[in-house]
């Protein structure tokens, strides 16, 4: 009743023209009268409320039009005005506020991980995480929390006028468009989101910049928006230029039968990240990335969107079979599970031990090791192994690092375990494929806390000897026609390393290895290939730790935080999300600080970016690991923004 009143009594003026309640003018102005448009004013009072302010804006502009997607937003104070039962003294709104009653929803040009430009409505009046899920629900994208979004960088002058004297990028309007429907146009938009792009140039790699040290991989996470904030708060426009992208590389239930656009986006942004020399690799499994590529090419050429389905009729007959044979063959099985929970599996066998050391040339030694839960002992001879080892090591938050060279028959294992002065080093060779299978696969789980008898080992060891398979050269098969082009599909320091003669055979004798994989199962093969390099899912940034005199670069994984040396590249320390106890940010001198298990302290002042991002980062992370499969597809919104916002966020 008190607000219909002020409502009725605001602006009541006396017979010589002065006011005679508490009312006072408002200037409105409103976006879709144009940017020279004067603005509307308004007759209000402080205990009107903003749905009674945008009301009076729309009895008095008498247009005939759809007002219901519009909100007040406060220039001043860069807020959206959304609570509309808040009356204006609420919100502390006077009559010197700049309001601008504008559409929250707006379009953006997105470009996708496969480079493609679409497009899209975007909400600016909700957090950057939800413009995400809206983003992500149009595209046809599950779990829309691994991804967000980046300014796309700044252009230079010269090399703008450049790009667009050459062949200008489509853009695929979706501002209206559901997905999937039945039209024409959508049925290319899909195809663009879920096939391989195929035409691709020499020159449009060589045109990309590509990080040439450490430093410049930091400086695309200068560019993540704030998922707390609106788009609108970040200063970004109707229409302007954004990057939508994969920020978070912990990648949850992939299923090809449910993700095609999100497993071809995956397969593009690890196809982009080998070829732009962002993940490094070797020279062999460069030449593997380039044959799956090959593959992936000549099958896109000729895929519809929906032939990813296949009979999916089948597909869940099968499944529902196998699930039923596992049920009926229970009593067979059982044994197992209870072998696994009585006894943890041990490996006992020789291995080629070096410990690098400065100053010395002594190479490999053969010794008796042994594999127990999470640490290794070696010892001289099997017969040694009931005493006391020449060394044990815990592996527990160590860095595993493959170096492998199949034709050099070298397969190797690098260990950088924690210790008080750092990362002691310590390589690992073993004679053959299984042998290092086993070992690398048990190293990893140890790595993560985890012992032998995890159910995820098996699945580990198949996964590396597929790995290394795809890498083995095929001489008795029959080679492919040449592929014209084939040296474009690897980085371009392979390019200049060997010339097309060189690098085309070996790229399709790679071939037969792949060459019966399907279109979706060659995609997941590129992506757990990517998945499986020292580099992959780390995200740099120049940070300056609390009690040093220089900068080094902090790496962020999905598990770990890694202390990077700047000038040499060198691992210095890791720490696990598993041994974190609490994490906080001092917002006045900008300073993360974390606080580990047995009292260890790290802070540090982040430089080449914003210490929102590297705290959004973390907290993102432990949220992720917060997903389980029976949850369900609910994202539990709040619990984001509690891990990752701060105290803006709340």
């Amino acid at each position: 009743m008190a607000v219909s009143l002020g409502l009725t009594m605001a602006g009541i003026k006396t017979a010589s023209g002065e006011y005679i309640d508490d009312s006072w003018e408002l200037s409105v102005f409103v976006e879709d009268l144009g940017p020279e448009a004067d603005p509307v004013p308004l007759r209000v009072s402080g205990s009107m409320h903003i749905g009674g302010v945008m009301l009076q804006i729309v009895d008095k502009l008498k247009l005939q039009r759809d007002w219901s997607d519009h909100a007040l937003w406060w220039e001043q104070k860069k807020m959206w005005l959304l609570n509309t039962h808040w009356s204006l003294d609420k919100y502390g709104i006077l009559a010197d506020a700049r309001l601008l009653y504008t559409p929250q929803h707006k379009p953006v040009r997105l470009s996708l991980p496969n480079h493609c430009v679409v497009r899209i409505q975007a909400n600016f009046a909700q957090p950057v995480f939800s413009a995400v899920i809206d983003i992500c629900r149009v595209l046809g994208i599950r779990h829309p929390e691994e991804l967000s979004l980046l300014r796309a960088p700044a252009e230079k002058e010269k090399r703008k006028h450049k790009e667009k004297e050459g062949s200008a990028t489509e853009t695929y309007d979706l501002t209206g468009v559901r997905l999937p429907t039945n039209s024409a146009h959508t049925e290319a938009c899909y195809r663009m989101l879920s096939i391989s792009q195929t035409g691709l140039t020499p020159e449009q790699i060589l045109r990309m910049h590509r990080p040439g040290s450490l430093v410049e991989k930091t400086q695309i996470n200068s560019r993540w928006l704030d998922s707390s904030r609106t788009l609108l708060q970040q200063d970004i426009k109707e229409n302007d230029h954004l990057w939508l992208r994969f920020k978070y590389y912990s990648f949850f239930d992939l299923e090809p039968k449910y993700d095609a656009v999100r497993i071809n986006q995956l397969y593009e942004q690890a196809r982009w990240s080998v070829l732009l020399e962002e993940t490094d690799c070797t020279e062999e499994e460069m030449v593997v990335f380039a044959a799956l590529q090959y593959r992936i090419n000549q099958l896109s050429l000729n895929t519809s969107p929906t032939d990813h389905a296949g009979d999916s009729g089948l597909d869940d007959l099968d499944a529902a079979l196998a699930t039923l044979e596992v049920k009926l063959g229970g009593e067979s099985t059982a044994p197992n599970v209870l072998d696994s929970l009585t006894a943890i599996p041990e490996l006992k066998d020789y291995l080629r031990i070096l410990r690098p050391r400065k100053l010395t040339l002594k190479g490999y030694k053969q010794y008796w090791v042994t594999f127990k839960e999470t640490s290794i002992s070696y010892y001289k001879s099997p017969e040694e192994a009931l005493g006391e080892p020449v060394q044990q090591l815990n592996l527990k938050g160590c860095e595993v690092v493959p170096d492998v060279n199949i034709s050099g028959q070298k397969f190797c294992i690098k260990l950088l375990v924690p210790s008080p002065d750092g990362m002691s080093e310590i390589h690992l060779r073993c004679a053959d494929e299984q042998q290092y299978a086993r070992w690398m696969a048990g190293c990893r789980l140890a790595a993560k806390g985890k012992t032998m008898a995890d159910a995820s080992y098996q699945a580990e060891v198949q996964n590396i000897l597929s790995f290394l398979q795809l890498q083995r050269a095929n001489p008795d098969a029959p080679l492919a026609t040449e592929a014209e082009g084939a040296q474009w599909l690897v980085s371009p320091r392979y390019q200049k390393k060997f010339k097309p003669k060189q690098l085309t055979p070996r790229i399709l004798e790679a071939y037969q290895n792949v060459a019966q994989l399907s279109l979706i199962d060659a995609k997941m093969k590129f992506i757990q290939a990517w998945q499986s390099l020292p580099d992959f899912g780390i995200s740099y940034f120049v940070v300056r730790f609390k009690g040093s005199r220089k900068d080094e670069i902090l790496g962020i994984a999905n598990n770990r935080l890694i202390r990077i040396d700047l000038a040499v590249g060198d691992v210095v320390k890791t720490w696990r999300y598993s041994n974190m106890r609490q994490w906080n940010v001092n917002w006045d001198i900008r300073q993360v600080a974390i606080e580990f298990d047995e009292h260890i302290n790290v802070a540090f002042s982040c430089i080449s970016a914003s210490c929102k991002t590297v705290h959004e980062y973390i907290g993102g992370y432990i949220f992720l690991s917060t997903r389980t499969a029976d949850s369900g597809q609910e994202l539990k919104e709040d619990l984001f923004h509690k891990l990752t916002g701060g105290h803006e966020a709340l």
